[in-house]
């Protein structure tokens, strides 16, 4: 049997968190206390504890989203003491380490505050509207079972590197809740680059960002207003001169759009 390691300090804490039953249940927030919290531990991993002793007395587990559990899904989405995913730079909430919290702390948890993502419960919420800005232009069109080979296409290595930046997106929504105004820009700006700065995504690059944009307005998504809350909680660390590369293509494609010829395949000749 090994020997318990009692070198690592525990200590408590007070976890207040927002339990609301449903989207139309009346919410609060509501105190639990954690103690002898091993520093060690991923912040999910205290909820995971205080769940079980939620279980074990007969209450309501809180609830909360999660997958992966390595920063790779974005599915761990909290704001913690005010800000997505809480303190650090860099990480998503199931990176965050109760040894940044210290004795006697009150860690305030809440969910992701946007009117496009609906409360489901307590930390859940509902993000759908990130899928549907994806199937409303972010693809390419490509015959499949027929791959050309990888380097049959070259791709200038600084046009790679910054695909590979956008790419690293995992679509959490830490931007949106960051947002005064909620918006979905830097998203949608890491979505569009990713695709419109390789050939594979040339086809359809205009109509893709005028169709993503359409699509995150309707869904009810706030303006930019360039203070790059968003890529200060990225947990990519995705840059907000995405936004900008956005806001480029778009108005190339506004003008193309609004110029654009008229076809005449389907018409008829002169009698």
């Amino acid at each position: 049997m090994v020997a318990a390691n009692t070198s690592k300090k525990l200590f408590n804490v007070t976890l207040r968190v927002w339990r609301q039953a449903g989207p139309s249940a009346p919410g609060r927030f509501v105190d639990y206390p954690a103690k002898d919290v091993n520093p060690d531990m991923s912040f999910l991993e205290l909820l995971d504890v205080v769940n079980d002793d939620l279980t074990r007395s007969g209450g309501e587990p809180i609830a909360f989203a999660h997958d992966c559990r390595e920063g790779i899904c974005g599915t761990c989405s909290c704001t913690i003491n005010g800000k997505p995913h809480g303190p650090g730079q860099g990480i998503a909430t199931c990176q965050l380490y109760m040894r940044t919290f210290k004795e006697g702390d009150v860690i305030i948890v809440e969910p992701f505050r946007a009117r496009a993502f609906p409360l489901v419960k307590d930390l859940v919420i509902d993000r759908s509207a990130f899928d549907k800005i994806q199937q409303a232009g972010g693809f390419i069109s490509v015959r499949t079972g027929a791959a050309p080979d990888a380097n049959s296409i070259p791709v200038p290595k600084a046009d790679a590197d910054l695909a590979m930046d956008a790419a690293a997106c995992i679509g959490c929504g830490a931007c949106v809740a960051a947002c005064k105004n909620s918006s979905a820009m830097l998203f949608v700006a890491a979505k569009v680059s990713q695709l419109g700065l390789l050939p594979q995504g040339q086809p359809e690059r205009y109509s893709r960002v005028l169709n993503m944009v359409a699509k995150m307005d309707e869904l009810g998504f706030g303006n930019c207003t360039n203070q790059y809350e968003c890529s200060a909680v990225c947990p990519k660390l995705i840059s907000h001169d995405f936004i900008a590369r956005m806001n480029r293509d778009y108005l190339v494609a506004s003008v193309k759009s609004a110029f654009a010829p008229v076809s005449n395949a389907s018409g008829g000749g002169a009698g």
